[in-house]
């Protein structure tokens, strides 16, 4: 081989910046910490309950006591965000455990402002978990009322802010909620609590197990007249843009891995923080191969959190942020 060509072929050997882990390390474009991670942890009423959820595993669904317990848990792994989902004891057709005082999540809120003061919580605004008909919004002859429903959000998010949430995180995909919230919030001198917003939320199959986890499941029909078209990303660009018009303080991506590019392109188009949720089934997928000896579930569920940040996310709500946070503490050790 000519000597020029071999000096042109040494010039170009992207392998030795990959020769050790240090090295890796050192040049790492994307990097994971549990700071930005948010466990989304389910609430039901009652003492001494953590109940494993079938479709979910690895995840509970924890009585308040315990959830103080698991939150415990989250902190000393450096997790500083939860996602508070409430399961009710009755559902009606207003959903009017949604925004009862001593409704199950401003129930758990109270509690966990208590025991956890520095915790940042954030509540799931939303009214499907909370109906008898098991649909985001009010029903009113057979068809979901887009406009009569944002009272409620409205009220709902209102009712977790008295409690103690520092974040509300509407999911219904009612147009305007973001805007009915930040008006409802800043009407009761809470002008300084965050919102969230579910802004880019698609008609996903990838939902089931949390409708199992959390008992949401839609009664009749589905929610594709109200949440988005899979296959649309300007569209997409635009719910973020009106979202940010109404006041929301971040924008979020649902779910995240099968819309990376979702992720990226609203990364590109807003400034505000992004946040992407690895939905339950994406989750479940993960856990079923591994269960079944396919996959490594270290490896996999970091390149899947890495994929997501490389993307764009700031924030990922994922059911494995405990996992995730262990192993990255055992890596820095």
């Amino acid at each position: 081989m000519p000597k020029v060509a071999l000096r042109d072929s040494l010039l170009r050997r992207p392998r030795r910046l990959r020769r050790s882990g240090a090295l890796r390390n050192l040049v790492r474009e994307t990097r994971l910490d549990p700071g930005g991670f948010v466990a989304p942890l389910f609430v039901r009423s009652g003492r001494g309950i953590r109940e494993p959820i079938p479709t979910l595993p690895g995840q509970m669904r924890f009585s308040p006591d315990e959830l103080g317990r698991e939150i415990d848990d989250l902190q000393a792994l450096g997790i500083q965000a939860v996602l508070l989902f409430g399961i009710p004891e009755r559902k009606d057709p207003e959903a009017s455990g949604a925004y009862a005082d001593d409704g199950i999540v401003q129930d758990a809120v109270r509690m966990v402002r208590r025991w956890h003061p520095s915790m940042v919580v954030m509540t799931d605004v939303c009214l499907c978990a909370y109906t008898d008909h098991g649909h985001c919004g009010v029903v009113t002859d057979g068809r979901i009322d887009n406009d009569a429903s944002l009272e409620l959000l409205a009220t709902t998010a209102v009712s977790h802010v008295a409690a103690g949430a520092d974040v509300v995180a509407p999911s219904a995909m009612m147009d305007g909620q973001v805007g009915a919230i930040r008006d409802a919030l800043d009407a009761s001198r809470f002008d300084e609590t965050a919102i969230m917003a579910y802004s880019a939320k698609y008609a996903s199959s990838f939902y089931g197990p949390f409708r199992d986890a959390s008992g949401s499941a839609p009664q009749f029909g589905d929610r594709r007249s109200y949440q988005m078209d899979p296959p649309n990303v300007r569209e997409a660009l635009r719910e973020i843009a009106l979202d940010v018009g109404e006041g929301a303080d971040i924008v979020m991506v649902k779910p995240a891995l099968t819309y990376l590019d979702v992720i990226s392109a609203a990364r590109a188009a807003v400034t505000l923080p992004l946040a992407a949720y690895w939905v339950s089934g994406e989750y479940a997928m993960v856990k079923a191969a591994v269960a079944a000896g396919w996959l490594d579930e270290r490896r996999a569920t970091m390149e899947v959190l890495t994929a997501i940040k490389r993307a764009g996310a700031d924030v990922i709500i994922t059911y494995a942020a405990a996992d995730a946070a262990r192993w990255l503490g055992e890596e820095a050790t």
